[in-house]
């Protein structure tokens, strides 16, 4: 990987062109869900707001050829649908050439930096829906964080409204991952109850003038059968920092059999999986779908 990091390098400096080049020979994928009607997408999209962090490492992201690589394992693996990142990540991808018949989702707003005491403001920094739709991509993908005591909150909501509008007039995926949040302790917290998964479930399902196009990015929580019986959406489960992987596997697996689940999201936890296997990591994941 290290040769071919080298190799984008010098194609970033001398060819830029050859991104938009890569863009318009990509294979697209014949259904955002993959040819099972399920969805495995791998995320990438943490650099971007300064999450690096895994476990114990709090740089175990940093380095661009490990992740570049560990996500070329992952996208290689059977069943593996698509992948969501931001445009710095996923033009490396397509200079490596390793998304044709993948899904590919843009990541949209990542302006909520990780740690900071602006993190609910989450501006919509990366892919808006003109650029998803002019790179040919399937979607794009919205962290929706709603904290009733901030004064941010509105203009969040009233932005990913519009994302979900612009991108559904594209005809377009506009994956929404909301969570109710507070803050504590100068921290930015979500809040995983059931009763708070499900009221997020109902402001996001609202979100602008149509929701034909709009998918929901959930976590597995307690109560699932409850929580997602609030909506009709299709659902998508997020992986998140997995500290336990059987339990992690175990929820995937019950949540995934109920009838709005489409699929898995999942990053960190396959990409930098405790034992460092990603390929076995991911091959787990695929075969609970």
């Amino acid at each position: 990987m290290r040769d071919r990091l080298r190799e984008i390098i010098e194609t970033r400096a001398n060819d830029p062109g050859a991104i938009r080049r890569a863009a318009e020979r990509r294979v697209k994928a014949a259904s955002p869900l993959g040819d099972g009607g399920r969805a495995m997408i791998i995320a990438a999209d943490h650099p971007a707001r300064g999450a690096l962090a895994v476990g114990g490492n709090p740089m175990a992201m940093a380095d661009r050829a490990e992740l570049l690589e560990r996500l070329c394992v992952a996208l290689a693996r059977p069943g593996v649908t698509g992948v969501l990142g931001t445009a710095d990540i996923l033009e490396d991808l397509l200079l490596l050439g390793v998304l044709d018949g993948k899904a590919v989702f843009g990541s949209m707003n990542r302006g909520g930096l990780a740690g900071s005491c602006f993190e609910i403001d989450d501006r919509f920094t990366g892919y808006d829906a003109a650029a998803i739709a002019d790179m040919g991509f399937d979607g794009g993908k919205m962290l929706t964080r709603i904290a009733p005591a901030d004064p941010a909150t509105p203009s969040i909501l009233e932005n990913s409204a519009r994302a979900v509008d612009e991108l559904a007039a594209r005809g377009l995926v506009a994956m929404v991952e909301p969570f109710l949040s507070a803050w504590q302790d100068g921290r930015l917290r979500n809040d995983l109850t059931p009763d708070a998964v499900i009221k997020s479930i109902a402001i996001a399902s609202g979100l602008g003038a149509t929701s034909a196009r709009t998918w929901l990015k959930l976590p597995v929580v307690a109560e699932m059968e409850r929580v997602l019986a609030a909506t009709t959406l299709p659902v998508l489960l997020l992986g998140g920092e997995v500290k336990d992987a059987d339990a992690a596997f175990a929820s995937w697996k019950e949540a995934l059999a109920l009838p709005v689940v489409r699929g898995l999201v999942v990053g960190r936890s396959l990409l930098y999986p405790a034992d460092d296997d990603v390929a076995g990591a991911v091959d787990r994941a695929v075969s609970l779908l």
